[in-house]
């Protein structure tokens, strides 16, 4: 344990016409620093997290400084590292803490998806997988997440079940988020089956499978152990875990998500704890087949017993183990700089008991799960309250 969060803001996720990525910058930095009570003088270092390719202005590490000329001359760095570009920046920031390079740091996530039309969004994700071999695969990223599930189904058998309550679950959580882009309870049968408003995307994957295409941003304040003690609030990272796997999907047997399994084990043995100590969990669900696959690489289930979670209702908010009480990506958006940062805030609040509707009872032991490309760049993290 050597950072904490002290501090966070959380900007609607969903399609914001009249929000540009500097905009949802200054808006959640300044809120975040509001909410742990310190000013840009008193940071130390900033990083924003960022996948970019969506608006033309790419280079974003100082336009935290359109805030505050306070933060001018002030070290500040963009951070990239596909859908887990947000958890990578939060774990920068708690390596400069652990470095004792400083004592406060500013983490901003960020993503203005929506500047671009549909088929370009396609291209600019596919770019988060090997291109050299799946650049021309049908259906974009979600053609890569379709090519998964079959995989799966072939191995373990059809889930579509299984696939449609794991939709229906994040969907129903998502109305009690007052973040998240759709806050509907769509149910069962309508993620199940195929019609004109749920059509198949890729493989077995149906709309309601994938996860949204959203403008977002989310800002935590991140401050060493002694600094946090002093503050309203402490929410320490009790342990992370950060591993990166091979990118090509060839040179994996993909449906194990191998890195996910080897940062569960990092950060849990690093933290002492068993999943059994967990309250809850947030999850990548970029597509549902991959909060599936979680399943079974966090150890909740065995390899190819992950619908037994979903269907015996363990992942639900009353279950032994919640899995997204914020509706996931799959309700909430993805944005893909801000969704690690989000997961952050997300948690801490369940953790501080601040989470409103969303909240898990007693949750006191959170962990997240954020990944980049199909299982590439792997982050956990895990979160307790110390104040």
């Amino acid at each position: 344990m050597t950072a904490c969060i002290v501090g966070y803001s959380h900007f609607p996720f969903g399609k914001h016409d009249d929000h540009d990525a500097e905009a949802m910058i200054i808006q959640v930095a300044t809120e975040a620093m509001a909410d742990a009570g310190v000013g840009p003088a008193d940071i130390d270092a900033i990083y924003v997290g960022q996948f970019g390719r969506f608006e033309r202005q790419e280079f974003t590490s100082s336009l935290v400084f359109q805030a505050s000329d306070k933060f001018r001359f002030k070290p500040s760095t963009r951070v990239e590292n596909a859908c887990a570009t947000g958890s990578a920046a939060v774990h920068q920031a708690a390596n400069y803490i652990e470095a004792k390079r400083g004592r406060l740091v500013l983490v901003v996530g960020v993503e203005k998806m929506t500047a671009l039309r549909g088929a370009e969004i396609g291209e600019t994700l596919l770019t988060a997988s090997y291109l050299k071999e799946e650049g021309d695969t049908e259906g974009g990223f979600a053609g890569v997440f379709g090519k998964i599930a079959q995989q799966y189904y072939q191995r373990y058998g059809d889930q579509s079940d299984a696939l449609a309550m794991i939709a229906a679950k994040n969907h129903k959580n998502g109305c009690a988020n007052p973040w998240a882009q759709m806050r509907k309870d769509v149910g069962f049968e309508f993620c199940r089956n195929e019609s004109d408003k749920n059509p198949v995307v890729a493989g077995p994957l149906k709309r309601t499978d994938c996860s949204l295409v959203s403008d977002g941003a989310a800002a935590v304040v991140v401050a060493d152990v002694e600094t946090a003690l002093s503050m309203d609030k402490a929410v320490a990272i009790r342990a992370r875990a950060h591993v990166n796997d091979y990118l090509p999907l060839s040179k994996r047997d993909i449906i194990q998500f191998e890195g996910c399994q080897q940062a569960w084990r990092q950060a849990l043995g690093s933290a002492g704890l068993t999943l059994d100590d967990l309250d809850f969990v947030e999850t990548h669900d970029c597509f549902t087949i991959a909060e599936l696959i979680e399943y079974e690489a966090m150890g909740l289930t065995a390899p190819g017993e992950g619908a037994t979670a979903i269907a015996e209702g363990w992942t639900q908010k009353d279950g032994k183990l919640p899995i997204n009480p914020s509706g996931g990506l799959k309700a909430k958006g993805h944005p893909i700089g801000a969704t690690g940062v989000s997961m952050h805030v997300l948690t801490a609040m369940q953790v501080r008991g601040e989470a409103g509707d969303m909240q898990v009872p007693g949750a006191k032991l959170g962990g997240i799960f954020n990944m980049g490309g199909a299982a590439v760049a792997n982050y956990v993290s895990i979160l307790e309250p110390i104040k």
